[in-house]
């Protein structure tokens, strides 16, 4: 993240259109993370670069839903291929796959919005799945325009917003670390201090099995 940062600050002049850019190599399964694109975005929209917000806004709302298109056209045309690789094998899980097929079936629309907030892959998979399918292109793009479109707006406000109050949520965030820090040490202590009680309970225990044994033997 702090070199996705710097690359926007780098290039404030053209931030946009590298992030545009970076979102459209995300569609086509390269390592890019749109989530933390959009992060990144959002708070240099809200502290460093205000006067980039509408250029970042529109660059992930249009660089997302053409994204999309991308992987739809990449499952259609080359997903069956790619599925015997051992790269995207674990992209591709056929069961998964499936999974999201039957799921779009049955909801349509409703799997393009929650899938939109779903990070870690799954967008993508839920994209290459449709297309795989050869499900009808038209009802996918005018779907996910609805879809994208409500991830982005809540998306960047959420980020936008917590970047502008940041000072704020970091005096929390040091309280949170603080009480967590304290919360683990107890517990720590708390374990350490059970399993030295137990330890004594058991070595007088074993001093009466040894005594019982020496007894019988004597009898």
């Amino acid at each position: 993240m702090t070199f996705i940062t710097n690359w926007f600050l780098e290039y404030s002049n053209i931030a946009h259109w590298v992030c545009f850019g970076a979102i459209l190599l995300a569609g086509l399964n390269l390592p890019v993370s749109i989530d933390i694109i959009m992060v990144t975005a959002a708070v240099l929209a809200a502290t460093t670069l205000p006067e980039k917000t509408f250029h970042f806004f529109f660059a992930l709302l249009i660089g997302s839903y053409f994204s999309a298109w991308l992987s739809y056209w990449f499952g259609r045309i080359l997903g069956q291929k790619l599925q015997n690789t051992r790269f995207f094998k674990r992209i591709l899980n056929p069961k998964k796959m499936d999974k999201l097929r039957k799921f779009y079936e049955k909801y349509g629309l409703w799997t393009l919005i929650i899938g939109r907030f779903i990070p870690c892959g799954v967008r993508n998979c839920l994209f290459m799945s449709t297309g795989m399918s050869k499900m009808s292109f038209g009802k996918f793009i005018l779907r996910d325009l609805l879809a994208c479109s409500l991830w982005v707006s809540v998306s960047f406000y959420a980020f936008f917003t917590l970047g502008q109050n940041y000072q704020e949520l970091y005096k929390y965030i040091k309280t949170f670390n603080i009480l967590v820090f304290i919360g683990l040490s107890v517990t720590v202590i708390g374990i350490i201090w059970y399993k030295l009680k137990k330890k004594k309970q058991i070595k007088p225990d074993d001093n009466l099995v040894d005594a019982d044994t020496a007894s019988e033997g004597e009898s």
